[in-house]
């Protein structure tokens, strides 16, 4: 099995309906196509609750990593974001479809934790919503979460609630 289809929507849908959502997200980061084993790491070791896979408007989420060092947290060379985004926007053409992204949920607003080049390559692509998976630190964090904004995150995997705890 390729890592396409390890992390795709559909096996992410799989991993929150069998309750493996948080191994899925770990195991994702830590793979070649994500290379973000930082976070992996610091999921695995910590009490991070998920939510998803939920579709949630581009435009609400907020990206730390990118090529405008004034606009993020993680400034990216400008040569480097584009080759990865254009490598991306190819791949789309093709019929890629990329991962859900990873969203935390602070004071307000969406965080891109994982998956700034596939948000950019979406939004260049024409798209106004994405999947993705949302992470808090902890099963009350989610569940506040949920009775303050459940109306607001938009569509959930279809025939579960998709909240998955690690």
């Amino acid at each position: 099995m390729s890592d396409e289809e390890r992390f795709s929507l559909a096996s992410a849908r799989d991993a929150a309906a069998a309750d493996r959502l948080a191994q899925w997200v770990v195991d994702f980061l830590a793979s070649p196509g994500s290379n973000n084993e930082a976070l992996a790491a610091s999921l695995a070791l910590s009490e991070t609750a998920y939510l998803g896979p939920v579709e949630l408007d581009l435009d609400r989420l907020t990206p730390l990593a990118g090529p405008h060092p004034d606009e993020v947290v993680v400034p990216v060379a400008e040569d480097v974001w584009e080759s990865d985004v254009e490598a991306m926007e190819d791949a789309l053409e093709h019929g890629w479809h990329p991962p859900p992204l990873l969203v935390s949920h602070h004071e307000g607003s969406y965080l891109l934790e994982d998956g700034n080049h596939r948000h950019e390559t979406l939004r260049r692509h024409g798209a106004t919503s994405a999947w993705t998976i949302l992470l808090f630190p902890d099963d009350a964090a989610r569940d506040r979460f949920l009775a303050e904004h459940g109306d607001e995150v938009g569509r959930t995997t279809p025939g579960q609630p998709g909240a998955a705890s690690s």
